[in-house]
């Protein structure tokens, strides 16, 4: 299965790092015993290939008609170019706001109106960049047929905002997929794991900490 692969290589090269009993500080203060950084996967041959055949395969399997793929800015740009090389499809990328010079573009590369676009996400959590890109998408006049993103949390936030913005997205793997690989691979314990899905049913809850 693409989901069980891909969640071996993001553990294999540290992409998603678990680290329940140091928990990382998230910006917003939250301790959280789980980073991602997607980034690592372009530095990694056998990662990168797996992943991007599983962008492509993805693409091709649930967005058939697509047309044009768009990367988020910056983490979704190389992965949208390396799948458009493997597709044979245009691609560009939309930025997080307008440029402040030239011709302050905000989407980067040729789109024209109607064009049907998946968009190429490195990770889902709240979803609210990846929603600000659709809508970007949506307002240059594209058909946004979904995103295809490499992880997600699968935050409860996540999935009531994107089903709010009618936006369909696959992830090649997600949490609890790479919990179970995690615990099996001996990356993390039973009771590491139980503290994982006790943070991610609420974040903002510390109590994880004391399981």
């Amino acid at each position: 299965m693409n989901d069980i692969k891909v969640a071996e290589q993001l553990l294999r090269i540290k992409a998603v790092f678990l680290r329940p009993n140091e928990p990382f500080t998230w910006a917003s203060g939250i301790k959280s015993p789980i980073y991602c950084d997607n980034r690592l996967i372009l530095s990694d041959p056998e990662a990168r290939k797996i992943v991007e055949e599983a962008i492509a395969n993805t693409v091709k399997e649930k967005f058939p008609e697509v047309e044009v793929l768009m990367g988020t800015s910056t983490a979704g740009i190389a992965h949208a170019a390396i799948a458009g090389w493997i597709l044979n499809l245009p691609m560009g990328y939309v930025r997080g706001g307008n440029k402040d010079h030239g011709r302050g573009n905000r989407i980067e590369g040729k789109l024209e109106k109607g064009q049907k676009v998946v968009v190429i996400e490195d990770l889902i959590s709240t979803g609210g960049s990846c929603i600000e890109v659709v809508e970007a998408l949506r307002e240059a006049g594209a058909e946004v047929l979904g995103v295809v993103s490499i992880f997600t949390y699968g935050m409860k936030k996540g999935i009531e905002r994107l089903k709010e913005a009618n936006v369909l997205n696959y992830s090649l793997t997600n949490f609890d997929v790479l919990c179970k690989v995690a615990v099996e691979e001996g990356y993390i314990s039973e009771s590491d794991e139980k503290k994982l899905k006790k943070f991610m049913s609420n974040p903002s809850d510390e109590s994880w900490q004391n399981i």
